[in-house]
């Protein structure tokens, strides 16, 4: 229950900030599209950013933080207070280094990169913007990889919220450098935004900064790739960047193939704009229990208590896919009125909401198999085992690109702009079921009749809200409805009714995980009066 009460917790405080940064990037999503629309511009725009974000992913919060964070908790367990800090200063200043050579390379060869991220039958496209704008937003990557690393240390003294909040500035940062009294300082809109990105990677770190030094970090400075700690979290960083890098290569598949020029004009656009909206689901629970529980499988892995580790990993499975599967049915079921509402204003016109809902149907399909991974991966690394999730990730990849393939060229028809979307959702449940199917055999038993049946009331549960949903969406006539408040309150509605309904619902089928939130916020309150 103590752990349960942690995570939870953890997890509550984190999507409450993480939350707030998705409502202000939904703001700084919809500044974009309203200045760029679905063209050519906000393509090199989205391109631009994209690559940089690739690399975030892979060197920063990807594989760099997931290595550093068990071997940094071995060493607050076992060091003396003045070596803890000697080695986070050492990776600092090492990590540092690495980055800005991977910066000045990513601007010295920016067309080279432009164009690896563009098929031969798109290189007839004019990029030249997007190039330039990649040189502007590329050391983000500096900025945003010790911001990462930051975050890692900081968890690891159980402190999550100021962390999670580092987003929030990005947001601020690009939607100050959208408003018109600032980017007409600029030579386009673009450009102001690419400089936005830039000094929000910046803040990201700094903000943190304060709360290092008063944790005891002095910034000393020293790089040593022969440090023992450090050789620790590359030896794990190796298979990491791969395992998780491989995932995030899946990021690039989709961006390499909507920029085909047999896409529509803006598909890239689309893709990302869906993406976001998947990220608010993501970022509001899912990859919120992901953070809390990664530090403390770390701990459970290192005390050896590897029952107490299934467990862990057992409940967040079920917490997560409680949130996300009437969340994937909705965005399906919603995804016009949604698109419609948040973003259809200024160059972002009807036909933009068509492409962008079409993606996002597609996207949704795999949204309870993408939070789900981001559980069982981390629970690999702490068993020590990462060859495994490197194989599975690898033939998750394979079929990412087999399926874009089939979807560009004899699918195109049936599935359009929505292809790479479908093909990444596939991918996932392959990557989702095969991790979890092999650490069942490999690690024992981890609850899979009562997790199937979790599963089962919660399908019934999201199904019928999903019928409610489409007989709501269908009466209200929601798209013959031109004024906004009125879309907005038509939208409200449908969405707060939906979440009424599957709550009770749940509450009616006895779903352990609402008994079980719902159980352990009133043993708090009791506690707390018994207390006083």
């Amino acid at each position: 229950m103590t752990e349960k009460k942690q995570i939870l917790k953890t997890a509550s405080i984190i999507s409450l900030v993480t939350i707030v940064s998705r409502v202000l990037g939904y703001v700084r999503d919809q500044r974009i599209v309203l200045l760029l629309g679905t063209s050519h511009i906000s393509d090199s725009f989205f391109l631009a950013y994209r690559i940089p974000n690739l690399f975030r992913r892979l060197v920063g919060e990807g594989s760099m933080t997931s290595s550093f964070i068990p071997v940094f908790t071995t060493y607050m367990r076992d060091r003396s207070k003045e070596e803890v800090w000697e080695f986070a200063n050492n990776l600092f200043w090492t990590l540092a280094l690495v980055l800005a050579c991977i910066t000045v390379l990513g601007m010295v060869f920016s067309p080279t990169v432009i164009h690896t991220f563009t098929p031969g039958s798109a290189q007839g496209r004019q990029w030249a913007q997007a190039i330039a704008l990649n040189r502007i937003i590329f050391p983000y990557l500096f900025f945003i990889g010790l911001a990462a690393l930051a975050m890692g240390i900081l968890n690891c003294f159980h402190i999550f919220g100021l962390p999670a909040a580092t987003p929030v500035l990005l947001n601020l940062a690009i939607i100050l450098f959208s408003v018109g009294a600032v980017w007409h300082y600029f030579k386009d809109p673009a450009i102001s935004l690419a400089v936005g990105v830039l000094v929000g990677g910046a803040l990201q770190f700094l903000v943190q900064v304060p709360t290092l030094v008063q944790k005891g970090m002095d910034f000393k400075f020293g790089i040593s790739f022969s440090h023992p700690g450090i050789q620790n979290v590359a030896r794990l960083m190796l298979p990491r960047f791969f395992g998780i890098g491989i995932g995030q290569i899946n990021f690039f598949v989709d961006t390499y193939f909507a920029n085909s020029a047999r896409m529509p004009l803006g598909s890239l656009t689309a893709l990302t704009v869906a993406d976001r909206v998947m990220e608010l689901v993501l970022g509001g629970y899912a990859i919120a229990v992901a953070t809390a529980i990664l530090p403390m499988m770390s701990h459970q892995a290192a005390a050896k208590d590897f029952e107490a580790l299934k467990k862990t990993l057992t409940f967040s499975v079920r917490i997560v896919a409680f949130i996300t599967i009437p969340a994937a049915l909705g965005l399906m079921i919603l995804r016009e009125p949604i698109i419609r509402v948040l973003f259809q204003h200024g160059q972002f016109v009807a036909e933009s909401t068509r492409l962008t809902a079409r993606a996002l149907m597609y996207y949704a399909v795999g949204l309870p198999a993408l939070a789900s991974v981001k559980l069982v991966v981390p629970a690999f690394y702490s068993t020590g085992d990462t060859k495994t999730p490197v194989i599975v990730a690898s033939i998750s990849l394979v079929i990412n690109i087999v399926l874009n393939i089939v979807f560009l060229e004899f699918l195109f028809k049936r599935v359009q702009n929505g292809g790479p979307a479908l093909a990444t959702a596939l991918a996932c449940f392959f990557d989702f079921f095969a991790l979890f199917i092999i650490f069942r055999l490999r690690y024992g038993a981890l609850g899979t009749i009562e997790i199937l049946r979790s599963f089962a009331k919660i399908f019934l549960c999201a199904g019928i809200m999903g019928i409610a949903c489409w007989f709501g969406n269908y009466y209200t006539q929601f798209t013959i409805h031109s004024r906004f408040l009125v879309q907005l309150t038509v939208f409200g509605g449908l969405i707060l009714g939906a979440t009424v309904l599957y709550l009770a619902l749940a509450w009616i089928f006895r779903c352990h995980e609402v008994e079980e939130i719902y159980g352990i916020a009133t043993r708090r309150r009791t506690g707390a009066l018994a207390e006083n």
